[in-house]
């Protein structure tokens, strides 16, 4: 795969244009509202456990096998950084979750988890989407990043399957925002509004991830586990108990299944 001629830009350009992409297909995802006014329960729960399948692949083949290889490199202990890195992403999301407001779709207000708040429903509700993608945009950001340090095309590759990846998997993940609220009495631009605003976080974590690591190279290993630590975090917590939800909890497996398959040969076929 040539693209060399990437390899001109500034990674912290592409990695915007790459998260504007993947807030892009969330968007459009969220576009399906003008479509459908509910999903089936079992599409829906297929649709998580894509997303969670495509998440857990690229924290191993696209953020940590990357980092583990970049420590090797420079004679230091391989599994330091992602270690270190890993539990630092988790704890980070731990802290987000434990601060921001949010409230997880079906559930009563009552139930709301983060400090305290007189926020609306709506707005709670679509800070729990937002919280999935956080990480994901510091991913995608960070491996633009990491071409500062190495202009190989293979690392420019895999840095463009993740942003495909990450792309593929916010589709279901933008229908399964947007429709739900449509169903809990919001109007279908109401619910696309929302629904495609869940994702606009990741353009800015992006960025913010590949300046990171252009100004501090050292934690470039530290920087991709950190990533594949807070998007583990977000599928245990999140998607993979919320795919479960239901009787025929099958169908969310081999959706989890398709999705790390499908993020795996991604990878592993441009990186």
């Amino acid at each position: 795969m040539n693209l060399d001629f990437l390899l001109e830009y500034n990674p912290i350009l592409l990695a915007l244009i790459a998260t504007l992409f993947t807030w892009g297909v969330t968007a459009l995802g969220a576009s399906m509202v003008f479509f459908f006014k509910t999903i089936d329960k079992r599409i829906l729960n297929s649709m998580l456990g894509f997303a969670a399948g495509v998440m857990i692949a690229a924290s191993f083949w696209s953020l940590l096998k990357p980092a583990i290889e970049m420590a090797e490199e420079s004679s230091t202990t391989p599994w330091v950084p992602a270690l270190v890195g890993f539990l630092s992403g988790g704890a980070f999301l731990l802290l987000i979750d434990k601060i921001l407001p949010h409230l997880h779709m079906g559930l009563p207000i009552d139930k709301a988890e983060g400090v305290k708040t007189t926020w609306q429903r709506s707005v709670l509700l679509v800070l729990a989407i937002t919280l999935h993608n956080i990480p994901e945009g510091l991913a995608v950001g960070i491996a633009f990043g990491a071409l500062a340090n190495n202009t190989d095309t293979g690392m420019l590759a895999g840095a463009v399957a993740l942003a495909l990846g990450i792309g593929l998997q916010n589709f279901p993940e933008g229908a399964a925002v947007s429709i739900p609220l449509r169903r809990e009495g919001f109007s279908r631009l109401k619910a696309f509004t929302y629904g495609q605003l869940s994702g606009i976080v990741e353009p800015i974590a992006g960025v913010l991830g590949a300046y990171l690591v252009l100004t501090v190279t050292p934690l470039l290993p530290y920087a991709l586990s950190f990533a594949a630590g807070a998007m583990i975090f977000v599928v245990v917590e999140e998607l993979i108990p919320e795919s479960q939800t239901g009787n025929e909890t099958d169908l969310s497996t081999i959706g989890a299944m398709l999705g790390f398959a499908t993020m795996m040969v991604l990878d592993v076929a441009l990186g």
